[in-house]
C-alpha cells in the first residue's frame, strides 16, 4: 500500500492534478476543476429560456390564426427598429404584424390549412395577421410604406387566403378584391336588373358567390325582423 507523490520546482507554482491511490487501496478519484462544474449549469439554463422563448413564440402564432381571414409573410432584411415601429403605426387594430422565425411560424400551422404559407418560408420575413374581411383596405398601408421609403426588396413573400397559397406575382387578385360593399352593391344591381345581369354575377369566382348570397339572405332575414315588429 504505497501513494506516490510528485514534487514540483520552488521557482514554479504546483499545478493542481488528480491524486490516484495505488490499486491495492481499491479507490481512485479525482479533484475537480471547479470552474468545470459553471459551464454545464450556464448552458442549460440558457438551453431552457431559448426553448420558453420558442414555445411562446408558437403559441403566440396560433393564437394569432385564431379569428384570421389572411397570413402574409414580408421580407424584412435591412429594416430599422424605427421602421418597424413606423409600419406597426400605419397598420389598422385589425392587423397584427409579428416577427418571428420561419421554423417556429411553421410549426404552428403545422396540420392546419395555414400550412400552405410553407413555399414562402425562406429567408428572413415578418408576418402579417389579418383579422378582417376587407383586405385590400389592410394590403393597401404597406404598399403606400414600401413606396414611400423605396423598399422594393421588401416585397411581400406569399399569402395564404382561404387555404389557398398566393405568390408575390399573384398578389394584384388580393389587392383588388372587391369590398363588402361593393358586393353588396353588386348584388342589389343584379336583383334590380335584366336577368342576364344575375347570370354574370352567378359566373364570377366562387367566394364572391357566396358572399353575394349571405348578404342577400341576411337583407332578407333584417326585413322579415322589421316587417314582424
Amino acid at each position: 500500500m504505497e501513494a506516490s507523490l510528485r514534487s514540483f520546482p520552488s521557482s514554479k507554482p504546483p499545478t493542481l492534478r488528480p491524486l490516484t491511490l495505488t490499486k491495492s487501496r481499491g479507490l481512485s478519484f479525482n479533484v475537480p476543476n471547479p470552474s468545470s462544474r459553471r459551464l454545464p449549469r450556464i448552458a442549460t439554463i440558457r438551453a431552457a429560456i431559448s426553448r420558453t422563448k420558442k414555445e411562446e413564440t408558437v403559441a403566440t402564432v396560433k393564437k394569432q390564426l385564431e379569428n384570421c381571414y389572411l397570413v402574409a409573410g414580408i421580407r424584412y432584411k435591412g429594416f430599422t427598429v424605427k421602421q418597424f415601429q413606423d409600419l406597426r403605426d400605419t397598420l389598422p387594430d385589425s392587423v397584427t404584424l409579428l416577427v418571428a422565425k420561419n421554423t417556429l411560424v411553421g410549426k404552428a400551422v403545422e396540420g392546419t390549412p395555414w400550412e400552405a404559407l410553407k413555399p414562402c418560408m425562406k429567408g428572413m420575413n415578418a408576418w402579417l395577421f389579418v383579422h378582417t374581411e376587407e383586405i385590400p383596405q389592410v394590403l393597401k398601408p404597406y404598399r403606400s410604406f414600401q413606396r414611400a421609403r423605396k423598399l422594393d426588396d421588401n416585397d411581400f413573400a406569399g399569402a395564404v387566403f382561404e387555404g389557398k397559397f398566393y405568390g408575390p406575382d399573384e398578389f394584384k387578385s388580393l389587392e383588388t378584391m372587391p369590398s363588402r360593399a361593393e358586393i353588396y352593391a353588386k348584388l342589389l344591381g343584379s336583383l334590380q336588373s335584366p336577368a342576364i345581369s344575375l347570370v354574370s354575377t352567378l359566373q364570377a369566382p366562387a367566394r364572391d358567390v357566396v358572399l353575394v348570397l349571405k348578404a342577400y339572405v341576411k337583407k332578407l332575414e333584417e326585413g322579415s325582423g322589421a316587417a314582424a315588429q
